[in-house]
């Protein structure tokens, strides 16, 4: 089987709902990672056999396959196709999935991952709001298999969180000094410069929007989202606009084009889990994740976990065991924000350049997704 090499990763500031980037079209902010991506390179993007892009809520300015049109918004040659992914907030790292299986059958040399989302523009399940006058309000209304199975109960993402929070043991105080830490570790990147190799400036943004310096009193004054819950807004991720894009390569095309490869893919994997707890996928990946590869936790240098919710994570640390100092080092969604198709390649062009930065060899990542779902990738530095 032939190696998938991550050669460059790069990606737009993370924004703030309403801020720098909310007026940004999607297809220009995906532009910008684009042509970033093949400036760095130094590569004829006539060579590139793909693009495949992660986006959720694919209406208004992100629909009609957004990949394609990112591409082609950047300037780039129209001869090669682009491909738009939604598995929610995995999309993105699916995506990357995508590509390196790609180079890994010998079926492509050259293929450009990554992803975009305005939620700024685009406001979460606006699909769903969509389809709401169509007389289907919510994916599972109206199927008599899905109700068959698992009833009538309520699928949130919310009520998921809650659910962890209880079975865990976490309480309130608990998930508000892991946020608090989340925003202190991300001040503290961007303040010593971590961020700035991987960051590509967009509409005169330059630095990520949304890590603020912790208030506890604020913190502990928010109201639940959920009546007589103790998830709130402190502990969730920030809805947030960005875009991120990588270049996995096969062996023929480093040799060829006379590229630096940065790392490659070790493993990829998905998993599934109970759709109504939805956020608790990422603990039993993870363990498939380990066990096909014959690693454990010991041998992995960092680790991103994505932050949709605090208990999410900690939740995941609980039940691998895994040292808490080597997960989401320089913070998470939580102080970082969440744009949701473009996450997962985040995740992977902070992991690889923090894996650089470190010395580390390997790196996984993992993150919760709609459904019940959670992908894992593990990278090696080299």
């Amino acid at each position: 089987m032939e190696q998938a090499y991550l050669v460059e990763a790069v990606r737009s500031p993370v924004g703030r709902r309403g801020g720098g980037l909310a007026g940004v079209h999607p297809a220009d902010l995906g532009a910008a990672v684009l042509t970033a991506l093949v400036e760095r390179c130094r590569i004829d993007p006539a060579a590139v056999d793909d693009v495949v892009l992660g986006c959720v809520d694919t209406v208004g300015p992100q629909a009609g396959d957004i990949a394609r049109t990112c591409w082609l918004a950047a300037g780039l040659p129209e001869h090669v196709p682009g491909v738009t992914v939604d598995r929610q907030c995995g999309s993105s790292q699916q995506a990357v999935h995508f590509a390196a299986q790609a180079v890994m059958s010998g079926t492509a040399d050259l293929v450009v991952a990554g992803g975009v989302q305005n939620m700024s523009a685009i406001p979460i399940s606006s699909a769903m709001t969509l389809a709401r006058p169509l007389g289907f309000p919510d994916p599972f209304s109206g199927s008599l298999g899905w109700r068959e199975r698992y009833g009538d109960q309520e699928l949130d993402q919310i009520r998921s969180a809650e659910m962890i929070a209880e079975k865990w043991g976490l309480s309130r105080a608990d998930m508000e000094a892991f946020a608090i830490t989340s925003h202190e570790r991300a001040l503290r990147a961007r303040a010593e410069g971590r961020f700035d190799r991987e960051i590509v400036p967009v509409a005169g943004v330059e630095h990520d929007e949304g890590p603020r310096e912790p208030n506890p009193e604020k913190i502990r004054s928010l109201r639940p989202v959920r009546q007589g819950g103790t998830v709130t807004a402190a502990v969730s991720s920030q809805i947030s606009d960005g875009a991120a894009a990588l270049l996995v390569a096969s062996a023929a095309a480093v040799r060829r084009f006379g590229l630096t490869p940065r790392a490659r893919v070790h493993h990829l994997s998905a998993r599934g889990a109970d759709p109504v707890w939805m956020l608790t996928a990422p603990i039993p990946a993870t363990a498939h994740a380990l066990d096909r590869t014959g690693l454990t936790l010991a041998d992995i240098d960092l680790v991103e976990v994505n932050e949709a919710f605090a208990p999410v994570v900690q939740a995941w640390l609980r039940e691998t065991g895994a040292d808490p100092g080597k997960v989401n080092v320089n913070g998470g969604a939580i102080a970082l924000g969440h744009p949701l198709g473009a996450t997962g390649a985040r995740l992977m062009t902070t992991l690889l350049h923090e894996l650089e930065r470190t010395g580390g060899r390997f790196g996984l990542q993992t993150m919760c997704e709609g459904g019940g779902q959670a992908n894992v990738t593990i990278i090696e530095r080299l």
